[in-house]
Parts: C-alpha cells; structure tokens; sequence
C-alpha cells in the first residue's frame, strides 16, 4: 500500500525585522500537523490484573461473545476506516494481541480474525505532533554516498508533542548544499513506532535499547517514551557525531527524560539510526536539563556544557560519558540584557579554525529567547575567546507567536564547507531553518 506524503511546510517569506540580523532565515518551516499519527498501544489502568472479572477481562469477554458475522462486520468496518491511514495495520494488531494474552487469557482457537479485533480495541491513533513541533537538533546522516560538490546527507531530530502533552522525538531527512540551499525527504502522514527489543526491560532504571522497523524509514519512524522516568517525555535531544579516540564514531544525543514530577538527564546511542540505546546519565549533572557533549575527548577526558544552577553556562569533564559527578567550571554568566535571566547551550560545540563555536540562548525581559553565540578555546575550552553582545536571532512579528510565544531556541546546528545550518524552533510551534557563513558570524562576537 502506497501511502500519501501529508504536507507540513509552509512557504513564507520572512518578514522585515524579522530578527535575522546576519542570519539569511529561509522560506520554509516546518508546522504542528495533527494529522500525522500513529498506532499506539491503548494502555488501560484496569488492565493489569487480566482477571475475567477486570474491565479488560470483560472487554475480551464481550468480543468473544460476538458471533462470526459480527465479527467479521466490526474488523471490516475498522479495516474500512483505518488500513488506508497505516502502514502494515494488521501486523500491528496482531502484536498488540499477544501483548493482552499476557495478562488476559484467551483462548486458543481464535480465529485470525476474532484475534485481530481484540487487537484493535487495545490500540489508538496518536496525533504525535498536534500540540507542537520545536526545538530541532541537526547532524551528518550516516550514508553520505553518491553526493557531489560538497553537499551533506543530514539527520534532523524534532521535538513532537501531542495529546496530553507528551513529548516525543521524531525526524526528517535531508540535503544541504554548501551555500545553505537544502530540501527534505518527504515524510509519510503516519508512522511507526520505534520498538523495545527485549519487552522486559520496560522497567528499567538503566539502559533500554530500542530497534526501527526494517521496512520504515526514519523520517516515517518516532521514539516515544519507554521507561517510567520518560513516561511525560522526551525533551530537547540535542545530537552530535562523537568520534573517539580510535577515530571511530557514533551519534550521542543527551535530552531530558520527565516523568510528571522530576526530571532526569539521559544519553542516546546510536550508529546507523536504526538500533538505539537509552540511558539515565548518572551523577550530579544527570539531575539538570540541557546538556550538550562535545565531539570529541579533549586531553583524554569527556567534556559536555550544561547549566547547572538554573541561570549560568558551566563546563564539565568526566572520564565516563554516561557518568557526570563533576561541578563544573563556571564558564559564562549573563552579561547583556537579552540574557540578563538566564543563559544555556543550544547544541553541542562545534569546531572551527578559530575555536569551538557554540550557539546560545539567552532569556530576557517578558521571558523572551534569543539566540546568540560564542568561542571557547580550542585546547582550553575553559578559556572564552568572544561571545554575543546581542542575539543573532530574536523573536519578532510573527515568529512571536505560538504555542510558547516569545520563543526562539535550537538544540544544534550543523557546518557545511564554510556554512553555519541551523534549523530553530519558533515559538514551540514550527521549525525554521538559517544559514550564515561562520566567518561572519565569528567576526560579529564581541
């Protein structure tokens, strides 16, 4: 079954003051699409004791007393309404079957279509990005055949959220061409969820890997929350090719993991996009938000930048990297009024002739984010060499507007030969893309 692209861009043409400075803001944006959605497990609080006499016991009871003709009815009209807005639809009842047998006896002889109904009553669409879409992380995809003239293959991570708030991360596939012209993989309208591969670590407090299916691709796949610490979502990835000290590498991404009532730090691995791992970072850095790694070890040691006191930049260095027990260096404090409240990374750091690169963000008055930059040192990543005396990107006219007005922010950028590509979250509802040559952007920090 061929499924339809659903469009969620807009062609806009940036307005006049529209907080690009030196920044070239480009046409297309990625929207909240409420009609992107996936088949996802119908988890039910009732549903845990499998007992006859439970609710679920009694949902399963109520489908077995249906005669063959209601049966074969009802899984028409369903398949009627949903085979054509899914992929592999029936598979996916049919997993979901054998999830309920696990706590609801049924009985052997069911036929193919009486187990696939009771599949059907334990699942739900999910608007995965109704809500919102923000705060995009971009790096170098892992297949970089077959291009020519400096162009690069990417991997865009984006933070989806949908009914009930939940967060989510899902991706887009593209090109960018060295003078920051880009285009995107077109995406399905549905998709499929990344699975757990071993369903007994679902209760787990360390680390859980997760797998794409074989026959879906990554701008049609999306990691939901796992574990209990994610249950209320997964925020901010913020990705990185990290190469080791062997010259081998992988990509890490550190995001937040929120459970309703406390947050927690945890690490993504993965070499190909297709078989992850997820963990909690463990020491005192693990219990604070936004943390980016750098791409590589410096002086034989990890380092990330995080802020640790809910207002400052501060850098940090571990022998492990999914172990953070260091305080920190203080490395920035707010300086400028655009940052007066508070600043953060936007991203891991990013090497250049000059230094590290990194994009921040500050917040200022009517808790207003900019975007803005600065050099560290290369060889002493402690030392800073220049930063931002004003945003190179502030919210204005309509990119005030959304979910969360007020609000420019990235989780990354990419260098491309001698071009900055930053996709940026506009207002936690859309996603806009920027591009500016790194020398410029280099030679405006003060």
């Amino acid at each position: 079954m061929r499924l339809r692209a659903i469009k969620d861009e807009m062609e806009t043409t940036p307005e006049p003051g529209s907080g690009g400075g030196l920044l070239k803001l480009h046409e297309r944006k990625l929207m909240a699409a409420p009609s992107r959605v996936v088949i996802r497990p119908f988890h039910l609080g009732w549903q845990a004791s499998g007992h006859s006499s439970s609710r679920a016991g009694r949902l399963v009871s109520d489908i077995l007393a249906l005669s063959d003709e209601q049966v074969h009815e009802e899984y028409r009209a369903i398949l009627s309404d949903f085979s054509e807005r899914h992929w592999q639809t029936e598979r996916v009842f049919d997993e979901r079957a054998k999830e309920v047998a696990e706590t609801v006896r049924l009985p052997k002889n069911l036929s193919e279509e009486r187990r696939r109904l009771i599949g059907a009553y334990f699942c739900h669409e999910y608007s995965y990005a109704a809500a919102a879409l923000m705060n995009p992380s971009v790096v170098e995809h892992p297949d970089q055949s077959g291009l020519t003239g400096g162009a690069v293959r990417f991997v865009m991570s984006l933070r989806s959220v949908g009914e009930g708030h939940i967060s989510s991360i899902a991706f887009r596939e593209g090109i960018v061409e060295p003078d920051g012209s880009f285009d995107l993989w077109p995406q399905p309208n549905v998709a499929t969820a990344f699975s757990l591969i071993d369903k007994s670590q679902i209760d787990s407090k360390s680390e859980v890997a997760i797998c794409r299916h074989p026959e879906s691709t990554l701008s049609g796949s999306v990691i939901f929350p796992i574990t209990e610490q994610q249950s209320n979502g997964l925020e901010d990835l913020r990705l990185v090719r990290f190469v080791d000290d062997n010259g081998d590498f992988e990509w890490v991404g550190t995001y937040t993991a929120f459970n309703g009532r406390e947050i927690r730090s945890e690490i993504l691995h993965t070499r190909d996009f297709r078989n992850f791992t997820l963990g909690p970072i463990e020491g005192k850095a693990g219990r604070n938000k936004g943390l980016a790694l750098f791409p590589e070890k410096l002086g034989g040691s990890y380092y990330m930048i995080g802020r640790q006191d809910g207002k400052n930049l501060y850098l940090l260095s571990s022998d492990k990297i999914d172990r953070w027990d260091d305080d920190g260096v203080l490395l920035l404090e707010p300086k400028f009024p655009w940052e007066f409240i508070q600043i953060g990374n936007c991203g891991s750091p990013i090497l250049t002739d000059h230094g590290w690169l990194v994009l921040t963000h500050g917040v200022g008055a009517m808790r207003k984010y900019s975007i803005g930059a600065l050099l560290l040192d290369r060889h002493i990543p402690s030392k800073v060499l220049a930063r931002s005396e004003k945003p190179i990107l502030s919210p204005k006219d309509s990119d005030r507007e959304g979910y969360v007005p007020n609000v420019v922010y990235t989780c990354g950028a990419m260098k491309v030969g001698e071009t900055l590509f930053m996709p940026y979250g506009i207002s936690d509802s859309a996603i806009g893309f920027a591009t500016v040559g790194i020398e410029e952007l280099i030679a405006s920090l003060g």
